[in-house]
């Protein structure tokens, strides 16, 4: 599948300007249907959104930070790599890392943040691999985002310069736009959730 990578701003048909994603690499799907049947469920709970939207709104300042290709950051243990086994035409193989299509990829990846970042609560949040900084006034939230970025260095984790951005008065999070004033849901993701709940 077409994975969207890189932003650039175009003129839609009202002339009006919108960011819009560059297709700049491919994301290989397979299906583990009946892997994921057979395997023993994470029920680690995903934090909810509305409140991570809560916490994050309000604040004059923030920093967008987005993981690069996330869940491949994560190691299969070495005795499970045989589970995720795929035939293709140029032969047999295992991911030797986390797939996103493994049933417990998003709670194993979740767990993993959180345990990253479990003192730091008061200065930013994370929803997989979206981490949102923020700070009241311009220098805290420069102190803010070194101590993410030298957690980051850290446990290694690998971030999308592509995706990140510093020092910004509004940002989209979670497909919500964080501001100051209050929160701003975005039209075409409203359109895209009503869609989903008229199927």
């Amino acid at each position: 599948m077409p994975k969207q990578s890189g932003i650039i701003v175009v003129q839609n048909d009202k002339r009006e300007e919108v960011s819009t994603c560059l297709t700049l690499g491919w994301r290989v799907c397979i299906d583990y249907r009946k892997l994921n049947v057979v395997t023993r469920k994470d029920h680690f709970l995903l934090p909810f959104i509305d409140q991570v939207l809560e916490r994050v709104s309000g604040y004059p300042f923030y920093y967008f930070l987005d993981g690069y290709s996330g869940y491949f950051q994560i190691e299969i243990a070495v005795e499970d790599q045989e589970k995720t086994t795929f035939t293709c035409p140029f032969g047999t193989y295992a991911y030797r890392r986390m797939h996103f299509s493994l049933c417990n990829a998003p709670a194993t990846f979740q767990r993993c943040m959180l345990s990253i970042s479990i003192d730091m609560g008061r200065i930013m949040e994370v929803f997989m691999d979206d981490i949102t900084i923020y700070g009241s006034a311009f220098d805290k939230g420069l102190v803010n985002l070194e101590t993410m970025l030298n957690r980051c260095i850290e446990k290694d984790l690998v971030l999308n310069w592509e995706k990140c951005h510093f020092m910004v008065p509004q940002g989209m999070s979670l497909g919500i736009l964080s501001q100051r004033k209050a929160l701003k849901w975005i039209k075409q993701k409203l359109n895209l959730l009503s869609s989903c709940h008229c199927q």
